[in-house]
């Protein structure tokens, strides 16, 4: 006895093509590690003693000081 397997199923329904992704996967990760970098920071001068606000603007400072760097330090991923 033959068993018919069925076609697959078509993975773009009504024949549009997928959307793009919001980020792509290198932006993500550059975006990531330099909110991860300005976490610490912000608590490492926490922790020293200065005022929250300090804090926070250390840690906004070096997560946008971090991302031309980990832009060009991240290869392109594909």
């Amino acid at each position: 006895m033959t068993h018919m397997t069925p076609p697959p199923a078509d993975p773009c329904p009504g024949g549009s093509p997928p959307e793009p992704p919001f980020l792509s996967l290198h932006t993500t990760v550059v975006l990531l590690a330099a909110v991860v970098i300005g976490l610490v920071v912000g608590c490492m001068t926490v922790l020293t003693g200065a005022p929250v606000a300090g804090a926070v603007l250390a840690g906004l400072a070096a997560s946008g000081s971090a991302v031309p760097v980990l832009r060009s330090l991240v290869g392109r991923i594909r």
